[in-house]
């Protein structure tokens, strides 16, 4: 059945969309994906969400359009491949395992084009068959040619509004790669995030001990450092000075433009239990073992403040039930005490102690602590006020104090500031651990340009946002965005066009390619006048962009310049008039805070304010059996073997019909068969109503009316809730509640009248409206 329709669909080319004044039109686009690998259930949920929306317009009576391209761009395509290169066998078992890949075919996807071009079929072919309603005419890659050329437009039109900058800026880096990195860069598509930390120096005998800390106004109550004692330590000249720091942190101080030469070794046990001096107070403190401390994080020495940190409390305890009073470490430890420095309302004075008690952490491996410290940390924060064993800092709120330690001991050199990725580790696709690098000459996008986020958030205020608590994270995101790095020296995809030693990276190359969907109707071999182009793109001047895309200059320049006819051109420029803006823009919530911002920033600077985007729907994730899916839980199920195991229908369905847009969906192979045999029972009901004979209508009774009635009250409902794509309340009265209305209506029939002509027309007609 479902092959049937798809075929006449096809023959019939009931999808590829044209401009038509007699009708409004309504432009819907999707996340294009990635081709280096095949989709799985999870993959379809947006993809099905979109196909609903335009099928929903569609049917109201717009012109709609759902184009779809392929997103080579980027590292993922050169990761994949070289894994596949270098036998990686979670890789190999991936592909054929999971996803039924021949031996014999992964030998050709070692070669990064020919892998994209493969997935790219494969992709392709599913979402055919499940049944997107996608104008295949306008399909093209980021690789090709004359995309690459629109690009190079779309850059060089930044760069003249001075949105371009060259300058050093940190960005999260991969030391293999020797480039930046985003979220398409890494494994899992984590988005880097950087963060400041504050390295307070200890110092003893004129070697500096570096303690990473975010809360630098705590120094008052050190009682003693950490250090792991299973790590290794090294003596280092850091800037001209003897730094004792691990070896894992050496990397990321020379990355952040220290001058770093490592004098020796220095194992933990050299540094267990001698004591350094506190650089505010004074104090001789004492070095504590902490198996806790992780010789990658900062410096891999941690200042503890026990009275404030519920893990140096809990730790502090530990220690002393460990040693007692025996040996060298016994005295030690117990003449060591929490401090408290901070006076918070409702707390006693050792606050720690407090968050302890209140989450009943059991000893310092317990889930609790992390718990604990976050409400511990931010009450002291927005509430705390410091104490007067804090000298000229006393009864200053934390925020405040903060702020004016870090200039103090900034200003006396005993304090340096520290780079890191607060949500490490990163990986890179190339399996390369990511750090924070200082990139000097770099090109970066300025998103911290006031007047641009001006327009952006000007954008954003007219904008339907699906759901809508998402808007005040678009809000917090377009605030907070500053320069990014928008090129790289690896991976595919356009060449900067006045730097020809950076290719624009993946996120930066696909903002406004909704609006290359116009064009790349007219770029395909249908069209030979494009073809010349094709072959050498530089022919292609800005003009051609500027006139169909911008309106601006006349077709006859352009007409002139490029020698395409200007019937081609007036033609291409009443369809981008027509189709723009896109009126809704489909993909994953986790892309609001960057992909999503970037596309609303692009648009706001390139186009006029009637073609800004007027809305966006970012929906949650698809879970497998209330599980993420995962590899090492087994439980993907590659998208078109899911198709052909339960159908297309009961696929769509099941990825939208237990959540609601911004939560995370929880697809089955229960639920799909439950599914399949729903829609079995209604096509089951049609073929017996379709069999039986039509005759004349008679009068409608007022049960006919009550039935009519109920149904267009169903029919109302789900349109309302269509209107919201609130999808999972329209599936569930379409396939589930109209079920006790007919119920009743064929008892209060009766057994004679079940035979009625009016039943069984009445009965069609709600069919007929629910399928």
């Amino acid at each position: 059945m479902e092959r049937k329709w798809q075929k006449k669909w096809n023959w019939r080319k009931i999808h590829e969309t044209d401009p038509d004044p007699r009708k409004p039109k309504y432009y819907v686009t999707a996340a294009y994906p990635y081709p280096n690998s095949p989709q799985h259930i999870g993959h379809a949920r947006t993809y099905t969400i979109a196909d609903v929306n335009a099928r929903y317009h569609r049917m109201k009576g717009y012109n709609t359009l759902f184009p779809m391209g392929f997103h080579y761009t980027g590292t993922p395509l050169f990761a994949m491949s070289k894994r596949l290169r270098e036998g990686d066998p979670e890789i190999v078992q991936t592909f054929t395992k999971i996803y039924g890949i021949p031996p014999a075919i992964l030998e050709k996807l070692k070669d990064p084009k020919s892998m994209a071009s493969y997935f790219r079929e494969d992709i392709k072919k599913g979402m055919t068959e499940i049944g997107f309603s996608i104008d295949w005419r306008r399909e093209f890659t980021t690789i090709d040619p004359l995309y690459n050329r629109y690009i190079e437009w779309h850059f060089q039109t930044l760069n003249r509004k001075g949105l371009i900058t060259k300058g050093t800026h940190p960005v999260a880096w991969c030391p293999n790669d020797k480039s930046p990195v985003g979220v398409v860069d890494t494994m899992g598509d984590v988005e880097p995030d950087i963060g400041e930390s504050y390295l307070v120096k200890f110092e003893k005998d004129g070697v500096f001990y570096p303690t990473s800390t975010l809360r630098p106004e705590t120094v008052f109550g050190v009682t003693n450092l950490w250090v792991n004692p299973e790590a290794t330590y090294l003596r280092a000249r850091v800037d001209g000075e003897s730094w004792v720091v691990s070896r894992e942190s050496v990397e990321k101080l020379q990355h952040q433009n220290h001058k770093v030469a490592v004098e020796r070794e220095t194992q933990a046990s050299e540094l267990l239990w001698k004591t350094v001096r506190n650089p505010v107070t004074g104090n001789e403190i004492p070095v504590f073992p902490g198996i806790f401390v992780e010789p990658d994080n900062g410096t891999g020495v941690v200042m503890s403040v026990p009275g404030h940190a519920p893990y140096d409390f809990q730790a502090l305890i530990y220690l002393k039930e460990r040693y007692n009073d025996s040996g060298e470490a016994g005295p030690i430890l117990q003449a060591t005490n929490p401090v408290s420095i901070i006076r918070l309302e409702g707390f006693s004075d050792l606050p720690a102690a407090d968050l302890i008690q209140k989450f009943k952490v059991q000893d310092q491996n317990d889930p609790q602590l992390v718990h604990a410290t976050q409400e511990l940390y931010s009450k002291e924060f927005h509430d705390g006020v410091m104490k007067e064993n804090t000298g000229r800092y006393s009864g200053m709120p934390v925020a405040k104090a903060r702020e004016a330690i870090v200039e103090e001991l900034t200003r006396e050199g005993k304090i340096e500031t520290l780079l890191e990725l607060r949500n490490a580790p990163v990986i890179c696709r190339c399996g390369t651990k990511c750090l924070v690098h200082i990139l000097e000459n770099q090109w970066f996008i300025n998103y911290g340009d006031p007047e641009w986020k001006k327009l952006a958030h000007k954008c954003l205020d007219q904008m339907t946002i699906l759901p809508e608590e998402l808007r005040a994270e678009f809000n917090y995101t377009l605030d907070w965005l500053r320069e990014r790095a928008c090129a790289r020296t690896v991976g595919l995809g356009t060449k900067l066009p006045w730097d020809q030693n950076w290719i624009i990276e993946a996120l930066s190359d696909s903002v406004v390619y909704m609006a290359y969907y116009i064009l790349s109707k007219y770029f395909t071999k249908d069209w030979v006048v494009f073809k010349k182009f094709e072959k050498d793109t530089s022919r292609l001047p800005d003009a051609f962009f500027n006139f169909t895309l911008l309106g601006q200059g006349t077709v006859d320049t352009v007409a002139e310049q490029t020698e395409i006819p200007k019937k081609i051109l007036n033609g291409i420029r009443s369809e981008f008039q027509y189709f723009y803006p896109v009126d809704m823009r489909h993909s994953a919530r986790d892309l609001v805070s960057n992909h999503l911002s970037f596309y609303i920033f692009h648009h706001s600077s390139l186009f006029r304010e009637e073609q800004w985007p007027r809305g966006i729907v970012a929906n949650g994730f698809v879970l497998m059996e209330g599980a993420k899916m995962s590899k090492s839980l087994e439980n993907i199920i590659p998208l078109r073997q899911g198709i052909a195991k339960f159908g297309a229908d009961p696929v769509r369905l099941g990825v939208m019909a237990t959540a609601e847009l911004g939560q995370d969906t929880d697809f089955s192979e229960g639920l799909a068969v439950s599914i399949q045999e729903r829609l079995a029972t209604l096509m089951g009901q049609a073929r017996k109503l379709g069999t039986k004979k039509r005759v004349g209508k008679s009068k409608p009774s007022t049960l006919d009316r009550w039935m009519i009635s109920r149904l267009s009250s169903a029919v109302h409902t789900a349109t309302i809730a269509l209107d919201r794509l609130r999808v999972r309340e329209a599936i569930n009265i379409i396939l589930y509640q109209l079920d006790n209305d007919i119920a009743w209506y064929k008892r209060r029939l009766g057994p004679k009248k079940l035979r009625s002509d009016n039943r069984d027309r009445i009965l069609r007609k709600v069919l007929e409206t629910r399928m």
